[in-house]
């Protein structure tokens, strides 16, 4: 298991993860959101209105290259769009997929 998964299911068990892009669009709108991570092979469409949704609340967007099937065996769901709601998953998430 990569980095980036180790970090996503530390971050999921403590309840700061939101899985899906309904989960990111709730998140952002609630001002919870830090950080979105997209999935490697995600839709070029979905890609595009996480980034837009993203954007307009000035939350950072990182597309990893993990695919939707390694976040499925890491994290037990299949989701192609990631919502880390605490600072300190975020700035660890954002530097992972950074130096990758």
């Amino acid at each position: 298991m990569n980095k980036l998964l180790g970090l996503l299911t530390m971050c999921r068990k403590a309840g700061k993860l939101q899985m899906g892009f309904d989960a990111m669009k709730e998140a952002l709108a609630g001002g919870k959101a830090k950080a979105v991570v997209i999935a490697a092979d995600v839709s070029p469409k979905t890609e595009k209105e996480a980034r837009f949704f993203a954007d307009k609340s000035g939350v950072p967007v990182r597309k990893t290259g993990t695919t939707l099937d390694e976040i499925f065996m890491g994290l037990g769901k299949r989701a192609g769009v990631l919502t880390i709601c605490d600072e300190g998953f975020a700035k660890k998430a954002l530097s992972i997929c950074d130096n990758t």
